[in-house]
């Protein structure tokens, strides 16, 4: 992926993809689209949290004391964006229970395609905390390019976008305005169509985990 630069990683591993190859499928209920959502935002938290600081403890074993490692500082802050991003948000806390949890609420202009704000809400101190933002889909990347943007403004400086699928369009935009943020894909696909919809894509993600239209 250097054609993107150093921080944006593909995670080429089967049982992700097993998984979003379920989740292309048009037949794939809301149910079982829902419960994919999150088992593949836990499959990729697992590799997306794996540089975590961690710090020596000293814990007793039931054999003897022992110095051992845990999770340094302040825990996550994991960020959804609006709505789609919800569903991801359980496999995530799954991994780390402590995590606080923020939201950005945006959404798609249909004529522009361009994102609009209309929540806000993080948790403090942010600017002590890895925030993992989440989006099932990054499409023209604007909507990423403004949640990061945002958080940026209230003080975030450790960022990570977690998304399952991505247009290069997207990765590309988000990578140049904001390079350092580290950037998880889940599967690169092919392009955006006119309609700014990922190609192959899996259709709307919200209205898939959410069973609206």
């Amino acid at each position: 992926m250097g054609e993107f630069g150093g921080n944006v990683i593909v995670l080429d591993h089967p049982l992700i993809t097993h998984k979003i190859s379920l989740l292309r499928d048009k037949n794939t209920g809301t149910n079982e689209f829902r419960k994919l959502v999150e088992e593949i935002g836990m499959l990729m938290g697992f590799v997306a949290l794996s540089d975590l600081p961690m710090h020596e403890v000293p814990v007793e074993t039931p054999i003897e004391k022992t110095m051992t490692k845990m999770i340094a500082g302040r825990k996550l802050a994991i960020v959804p964006i609006l709505r789609a991003g919800l569903g991801m948000v359980s496999g995530l806390t799954a991994l780390v229970p402590s995590a606080k949890i923020g939201h950005i609420g945006l959404y798609r202009d249909e004529s522009t395609h361009e994102p609009v704000e209309y929540f806000c809400k993080l948790p403090h101190p942010i600017e002590e905390r890895t925030i993992v933002v989440c989006d099932p889909m990054l499409a023209t990347g604007g909507s990423a390019v403004d949640a990061v943007s945002q958080i940026k403004k209230h003080g975030g400086k450790r960022i990570k976008f977690v998304c399952i699928i991505a247009a290069p369009e997207g990765v590309k935009k988000l990578s140049e305005l904001h390079p350092d943020v580290q950037l998880y894909v889940g599967n690169l696909d092919r392009e955006l169509n006119s309609d700014a919809y990922i190609c192959p894509g899996l259709g709307d993600a919200g209205d898939r985990i959410f069973g609206t239209k």
